[in-house]
């Protein structure tokens, strides 16, 4: 009988001693390698759980499966939140591709344009759809034409024959601080007659405006 008792001792603390070390490898890690940067808390069946201070957690689906790794930057299309407890990777958007948070996109997906970190199929009234980077730009707003400038021919306001004299609108102040680098001032310019002599040499030009 006490044979048998100290073999049910030995094996009940073999049992025990097996639980321990398999908690160890969970909590700890230990032997997981790679799966387990940066973790505090990690198993083999569902990675991280837990990360390290700074680190975020990001949680891959599979189907019903999700597996968790800890990461300094979270991968495109999430956004890092930073939690009491945990700090995590979630994602953006249904039509955002890149994000800054939920409710700020960076880049969208394919067929949406960019509008203040929204995206919508279509450029609200007021902007003008950029096909080439597919973003909202605001309408340029301009200011008032400016006065013609004297009518020039190869730089010179005398002579006998025909130049060109030419206005300008620029675009207005608001525009320019609404960040519309595209917007560029309008420029036009007619025919004009130059009729009048260059005594004592060529009058060049000075600079023109309202």
């Amino acid at each position: 009988v006490a044979w048998k008792g100290e073999m049910i001792f030995l094996i009940s603390h073999e049992v025990l001693d097996r639980e321990i070390y398999v908690r160890e490898r969970v909590l700890m890690g230990v032997g997981l390698k790679d799966n387990c940067t940066g973790c505090l808390i990690c198993s083999e069946e569902n990675g991280c759980s837990t990360c390290q201070p700074r680190l975020f957690l990001h949680i891959r689906r599979d189907g019903i499966r999700q597996y968790g790794k800890c990461v300094h930057d979270c991968p495109h299309g999430y956004f890092g939140v930073r939690g009491h407890e945990v700090n995590r990777c979630k994602k953006c958007g249904s039509t955002c591709e890149s994000c800054f948070s939920q409710d700020f996109c960076i880049r969208c997906k394919k067929r949406f344009f960019l509008h203040k970190g929204k995206c919508a199929p279509t450029c609200p009234p007021g902007t003008i759809a950029q096909q080439s980077t597919w973003e909202c730009q605001e309408e340029c707003e301009f200011g008032p034409w400016s006065l013609w400038s004297p009518c020039l021919q190869d730089g010179k306001t005398c002579g006998s024959a025909w130049g060109l004299e030419t206005r300008v609108r620029e675009v207005s102040r608001g525009s320019r601080e609404e960040g519309t680098a595209a917007c560029q001032a309008l420029s036009e310019s007619r025919n004009c007659a130059i009729r009048r002599h260059c005594p004592g040499g060529e009058h060049q030009v000075g600079s023109w405006g309202p």
